[in-house]
This record gives structure tokens, C-alpha cells and sequence, in this order.
């Protein structure tokens, strides 16, 4: 099956589940209009208060469609956002098994919004130690071919996906906190994270 999928910074475990679908052939949206307060420029990792949204900040320049989104670095979001991740993580079980490869999300200043998100997704995928071919899209279709997943992950709203608990480094203080990034997976659960995913139903 087809599955037309979002850019995503640092994904959702759930984007991860319809990614990785081992059935799936998916291609990857670029021609959408740009919309805000989206997992495209945002990610929910696990701070020591809750949830903590990092938002990489989007250059002002008029331009709306995915693909021609930049990136703005005149303040310097990345090394506040490795200082966030790291603080959230540094007493999980598996931080500093992946923390030299994720640090390296952080090292490159990509213009574009999507190659910055599809340069963390290949450090991701070897951390899950797995490959996924993907397509980029070559027009928007308001009426997609392939099954559309555009607007199914919402930032805002409870996930729709089930997924079982799994310990969490601030579990014990505030409970289970489910479908935030990738990184909570990976540096919760490490090499059984791809098993995990694998098992989520929507």
C-alpha cells in the first residue's frame, strides 16, 4: 500500500508505526502549504516538568510550501535544544549508548526545514538499526493516490495510536507520557525499540 506521509522533526513514536509498516511504500509530502504548530518544526520529548515541546524556529520569508521552508538560526535553537534533550535523558538507560549519534542532528546547519528533518531521520534509522525506502512527491494533490496521513499525527490532541506503557526516566513523578519523540523510545527502551514500534495499532 501507498502511504502518503509528513515531514516530521524527530517524529512521533505513531509516525514511526506507519513509517516503518513493513507492507508500506511510502512517499513523503513536499509540495503542502506549510502549517503551524505541527510536528514539522516541532518535537515532544519528556522534560523534568512534563512534556516539553522544542520548536525550531522557521525563517519569516513569505514562502509557504513545504519544500522552499527555511530554517533560522539567528538564535541559537540547537544548542538549546541538545541541552533540553540532554537533560531529559541523561539518566535514561540508553543516552549514552546513542548520545555521540544523536548529537549529530545538531552539528549541521541545514537552510532547509526538510533536509534538516530527513538528516535526522537517517541517524534515527540507524540507531533503529533499519532501512525504509521513501519517494518525495512531485506535486500537492488535494485528493491523494495514496492513503493520505497529511493531518492524522496532531500536536495538540491525545494520540489516536495504542501503544503499550514502557518505563520513563520522570514515569515515577508524572506517569506515562505516550507518543512523544523518537528519542523517549530509543533512549528508553534502546535496541527494543524497533520491536516496540513494530507492535503499535492504530
Amino acid at each position: 500500500m501507498k502511504i502518503l506521509l509528513p515531514i516530521f522533526y524527530l517524529p512521533p513514536v505513531s509516525w514511526f508505526s506507519v513509517f516503518l509498516h513493513q507492507d508500506s511504500e511510502v512517499v513523503f509530502e513536499q509540495y503542502e502549504n506549510f502549517p503551524k504548530q505541527t510536528y514539522r518544526n516541532r518535537a515532544n520529548i519528556y522534560g523534568a516538568n512534563g512534556k516539553l515541546s522544542l520548536i525550531i524556529p522557521i525563517h519569516h520569508n513569505g514562502k509557504r510550501v513545504m519544500k522552499d521552508i527555511e530554517i533560522s538560526y539567528s538564535e541559537n535553537w540547537q544548542h538549546l535544544h541538545w541541552k533540553s534533550i540532554k537533560n531529559a535523558y541523561q539518566s535514561s538507560p540508553y543516552f549514552e549508548f546513542y548520545e555521540d549519534h544523536l548529537k549529530q542532528i545538531f552539528d549541521s546547519e541545514e537552510k532547509s526545514l526538510i533536509k534538516f528533518n530527513l538528516r535526522a531521520l537517517e541517524i534515527i534509522l540507524k540507531l533503529l538499526k533499519t532501512e525504509k525506502a521513501y519517494s518525495l512527491n512531485d506535486e500537492y494533490a488535494r485528493n491523494p493516490a495514496e492513503i493520505n496521513y497529511r493531518e492524522k499525527f496532531s500536536a495538540k490532541q491525545p494520540s489516536e495510536f495504542e501503544m503499550e506503557e514502557y518505563y520513563q526516566t520522570f514515569s515515577d513523578k508524572l506517569g506515562f507520557l505516550a507518543d512523544l519523540s523518537i528519542l523517549d523510545l530509543l533512549c528508553n527502551k534502546g535496541p527494543e525499540s524497533l520491536t516496540y514500534i513494530q507492535n503499535i495499532k492504530l
